[in-house]
C-alpha cells in the first residue's frame, strides 16, 4: 500500500503538505503532553498559586460560537452525551517562533515550513458526576467530509480553516465542527500542544517504563528499542510514539502507542515523587506555559471540581471505529465505520435519559424495516421472517453498507418502540438517529439477529413466554462494561 509519508501531496486548500524523511522526523504525539498537563493541574496537587500562574502562562484562543451550547454550535438535541466533558487534545508539529537552535536540534527538526497539520486527535471524554475517563483516538488519515472542504483526511482540517483566514481560531473551529460531525459528542474544550512543549513535559516528568511485544528498529523515526520492558528518555520517547513503519496496523498501531505512553506517563505525573517535587512542578508549568493553546472558556478550578472524584492514572483507551486502510485518489487513508459510530459512542456515554426510562412497547404496535449490513446474503429476510412471528409489523427488508455493529436505529419519540426490538435481538445496541423516519433494525458484521427460543423439551411443560415489554420490566439491566483498554497495569505490552 502507498503511503503518503513520503511523497509531496496537495492538501485541497493552500500549499503542498511535506510527508518526506524530515517531516517523519516530527513529532506526532504532543497531544500527549497537554493530556498529561491537564492531569497534573486537575488532581487537586498544588497550591492556588499555581493554578494562577498556569491560567497566566497559557496561551489562550477565542473560537467563535453561534450556539450557547458548544464552540462549534452543536444543536443541542444533536449532543450525545449532554453534561458530559469532553476535551480535544490536539498534537501538531508547530514549533513557538522563539525556539532556540540548541532546542530544534534536541528534536531534529527546524522551525515551521508554513504547513500545521493535526496528526494527534485524542477526545478525553469525562462523566458527568465522576466515573471512569475515556481517551477516544481520531486517526489522522480518517477520510471524513470537512464542512467547506469535501472529504478529505481528517488531520488537513486545521489547516484548511486557518487557511480560510481564521488562523489559530479558525483552523480550530473547523477541526472540531469536522470532529463534532464525525462522533456526535460536543467539545467543550481544546488543549493544542506543540512539539516542543510536549518535549519539554517529558524531560521534565523524567525516564518512563514501556514494553514492546517484539524488537522495534526503523530508521524514519529512529526508533531502536528490544521485546520487553525499555525505560525511555524524552528522546527515545519522540521515536517511541512517532513511529509508524513496521507496525503490523501502520497509523492504527501508533494510535495504540499514542494511548499507552499516556496512560504510563500519567501514573508517573500522578505519583508523590512528582507532586512533591518542588522542581519538577516548576518545570512541568514552564513547558505547559511555553508551548500549549487552550480554548479561553477553560477555566481551570472548574475543571479541578470535575476531576476530583476521576481516577486519571486509570483512563481507559480506545480508537474510532473503522473498517480498512483503503488508498483513495494516491492517498493512504482509514475508512470511519459511520454506520457503527452512534453505537460505539453510546456506549462509552450510556443511553439517553429518555430511552433508558421507556417502558417497551407492544410488538404489535411496533413498525419495523430491516436493513443487511453485515455482508450476509438473506439476512434481512430471516430477520424480518423472525420479527413478524414475533407479533411485529415488518416491512420490506432491504441492503445498506456493511458496518460491524448491530443497531435499532430509531427516531427521538420511538424509544418505546425501539425498546421492544432491542429485547429479542440480543447484542444490538439502540441508537437515536435523525436519518431514519421509523424504527429500523440495521444488521452487521458482528451476527447479532432476532433471537429464536429453542424449542422446548418432550413433555416438558408449555409456559407462555414473556412479550418484550414484560421481560424489559423484569430483568435488571446489566452493567455497561467498561469500554476500551486500560495501559495503566504494569506489564502490558504492545506493537
Amino acid at each position: 500500500m502507498p503511503t503518503d509519508d513520503r511523497d509531496t501531496v496537495p492538501t485541497p486548500r493552500g500549499g503542498p503538505v511535506r510527508h518526506g524523511r524530515q517531516r517523519h522526523r516530527r513529532l506526532v504525539l504532543p497531544s500527549i503532553g497537554g493530556a498529561l498537563a491537564m492531569a497534573l493541574v486537575l488532581t487537586g496537587g498544588y497550591a492556588a498559586w499555581s493554578y494562577e500562574q498556569l491560567d497566566s502562562s497559557l496561551t489562550k484562543v477565542h473560537v467563535a460560537r453561534s450556539a450557547p451550547d458548544g464552540p462549534a454550535g452543536r444543536d443541542a438535541a444533536a449532543d450525545a452525551d449532554g453534561a458530559a466533558q469532553n476535551i480535544l487534545l490536539i498534537g501538531d508539529d508547530h514549533r513557538p517562533s522563539d525556539a532556540t537552535p540548541q532546542e530544534l536540534a534536541e528534536l531534529s527538526t527546524q522551525l515551521d515550513d508554513g504547513a500545521t497539520n493535526t496528526d494527534t486527535m485524542i477526545v478525553l471524554h469525562i462523566p458527568a458526576g465522576g466515573g471512569s475517563a475515556t481517551m477516544i483516538s481520531f486517526p489522522r488519515d480518517s477520510w471524513v467530509p470537512i464542512p467547506g472542504h469535501g472529504t478529505f483526511k481528517l488531520n488537513s482540517a486545521f489547516s484548511d480553516g486557518a487557511a480560510d483566514g481564521g488562523g489559530d481560531a479558525g483552523g480550530m473551529k473547523l477541526l472540531i465542527q469536522t470532529i463534532e460531525n464525525t462522533s456526535g459528542l460536543t467539545i467543550d474544550h481544546f488543549v493544542r500542544v506543540s512539539l516542543l512543549g510536549f518535549y519539554q513535559l517529558v524531560k521534565a516528568l523524567g525516564p518512563i517504563d514501556v514494553c514492546l511485544n517484539q524488537a522495534a528498529h526503523d530508521t524514519n523515526s529512529g526508533v531502536d528499542l528490544p521485546a520487553g520492558r525499555s525505560t525511555l528518555d524524552a528522546s527515545q520517547a519522540l521515536s517511541f510514539v512517532r513511529q509508524r513503519d513496521g507496525l503490523p496496523r501502520g497509523d492504527l498501531d501508533r494510535e495504540v502507542r499514542q494511548q499507552y505512553f499516556l496512560s504510563q506517563e500519567a501514573r508517573e505525573a500522578l505519583s508523590a515523587r512528582t507532586l512533591l517535587d518542588p522542581v519538577k512542578v516548576a518545570n512541568l508549568l514552564h513547558g505547559v506555559g511555553d508551548a500549549v493553546q487552550v480554548d479561553d472558556t477553560l477555566s481551570i478550578p472548574d475543571l479541578i471540581a470535575t476531576f476530583s472524584h476521576i481516577d486519571l492514572s486509570a483512563i481507559r483507551s480506545t480508537t474510532i471505529p473503522t473498517s480498512g486502510t483503503p488508498t483513495i485518489d494516491g492517498y493512504s487513508t482509514v475508512a470511519v465505520d459511520s454506520a457503527a459510530m452512534p453505537a460505539f459512542i453510546q456506549d462509552i456515554v450510556g443511553p439517553p435519559a429518555a430511552y433508558t426510562s421507556a417502558t417497551a412497547a407492544d410488538p404489535s404496535s411496533v413498525h419495523v424495516s430491516v436493513l443487511n449490513g453485515s455482508g450476509a446474503q438473506g439476512g434481512a429476510t430471516a430477520a424480518s421472517s423472525a420479527l413478524t412471528a414475533k407479533g411485529f409489523v415488518v416491512g420490506a427488508p432491504g441492503d445498506t453498507a456493511t458496518t460491524s455493529t448491530t443497531v435499532v436505529e430509531y427516531p427521538a419519540g420511538s424509544e418505546a418502540q425501539a425498546k421492544a426490538v432491542a429485547a429479542v435481538v440480543p447484542g444490538a445496541t439502540a441508537v437515536v438517529s435523525t436519518t431514519v423516519s421509523g424504527v429500523t433494525l440495521v444488521l452487521g458484521t458482528d451476527r447479532h439477529t432476532v433471537s429464536t427460543p429453542p424449542a422446548p423439551a418432550a413433555g416438558a411443560s408449555s409456559a407462555p413466554a414473556a412479550t418484550p415489554s414484560t421481560a424489559a420490566h423484569a430483568a435488571a439491566p446489566a452493567p455497561r462494561k467498561p469500554v476500551g483498554t486500560a495501559y495503566g497495569t504494569k506489564g502490558t505490552c504492545i506493537n
